[in-house]
């Protein structure tokens, strides 16, 4: 029970922060918005088609991963055109534009595209997971890809980009909470694209140290570990994962100089960043059970430092 303490606190507070969303904010769009709307639904629903019907035809199921630095920049520039291009939301769209040149480039030098479309380099969790016993029936693992690949992830990177809609008719002036939650992005940005580097270069350096079927050795250290913990990595877990949360909560964040939230903060359109929340929490835990069973040494790295806090937890004697 206390190993999903974390998962169990932080679903609490997605939820009762969602309940709230709904509840305090203002559900109301006006006609332009809903055929805006109509529009990106469209668009999303092509996704969730592609992504299941390739999958399933390829038995490869990383499309959406090949799509989740792409659809969000494709959402984010069609609000902002049918909102004129209104200053808030050119920010929005230059920094999700940022984000996805960013994110496409690092699942690029991975392997993850193919100039047949197809093809491309999987997420290894997904064989992981697809080996459990719970789907050992075919018919048990179509429906997580529809549901939950294809369907959920795909409404799941749609719902982050809300925010742009509910602003997109705002006439409010730009004001300091507008540059405050760019510089916040940009940070986050930032945190995520240096991580993600320095996980590269470990993973490239140790692929270089194995060539030929080599045992790495004390010797080889901190390679010989199997996972990072150096620069970010040595006061955090996760960095690459609080880049990522960071700057779609800092895109809702644009929300708050304008009329659209009613109370304070609460507005229906935060509900996307809060499940992205959710989403990391189970993803983080997963990669993490597969690496602790890997290598020995992650557990007493997990023991000395947090997924997201740049603190080292207190050890005791």
């Amino acid at each position: 029970m206390k190993k999903y303490l974390g998962t169990i606190i932080t679903a609490v507070i997605v939820i009762t922060l969602s309940i709230l969303s709904l509840v305090l904010g203002d559900l109301s769009l006006s006609s332009y918005q809903l055929e805006t709307l109509g529009i990106l639904l469209i668009i999303l629903g092509c996704s969730i088609l592609y992504c299941f019907i390739v999958g399933e035809l390829s038995s490869n199921y990383s499309q959406m991963d090949k799509l989740w630095s792409i659809m969000p920049v494709v959402y984010v520039w069609v609000i902002a055109a049918r909102g004129g291009f209104k200053e808030r939301l050119l920010f929005i769209a230059i920094l999700v534009t940022l984000w996805g040149i960013r994110l496409t480039f690092n699942f690029a030098r991975k392997g993850a595209y193919s100039l047949k479309f197809w093809e491309g380099k999987e997420d290894y969790r997904w064989k992981i997971v697809q080996g459990s016993k719970f789907f050992q029936k075919r018919f048990a693992w179509t429906l997580f890809d529809f549901f939950f690949i294809s369907l959920y992830q795909n409404a799941l990177i749609f719902a982050i980009c809300l925010p742009a809609l509910a602003i997109m008719e705002s006439s409010a002036p730009l004001m300091a909470s507008d540059y405050i939650a760019y510089a916040l992005g940009f940070s986050f940005l930032i945190i995520e694209t240096v991580s993600d580097e320095e996980q590269w270069s470990f993973y490239k350096k140790r692929g270089e140290l194995m060539k030929d079927g080599k045992k790495l050795e004390e010797i080889d250290y901190p390679y010989s570990l199997g996972f990072n913990t150096h620069g970010l990595w040595k006061v955090m877990r996760h960095p690459n994962y609080l880049g990522e949360q960071g700057l779609w909560l800092s895109i809702y964040l644009f929300t708050l100089s304008t009329e659209v939230v009613r109370y304070g903060f609460f507005h229906w359109s935060m509900i996307g960043s809060l499940f992205l929340v959710l989403l990391f929490m189970g993803s983080s835990s997963l990669g993490e059970k597969i690496t602790s069973s890997k290598y020995p040494k992650y557990q007493e790295y997990q023991n000395q430092v947090f997924k997201y806090l740049p603190i080292r937890k207190y050890k005791g004697k």
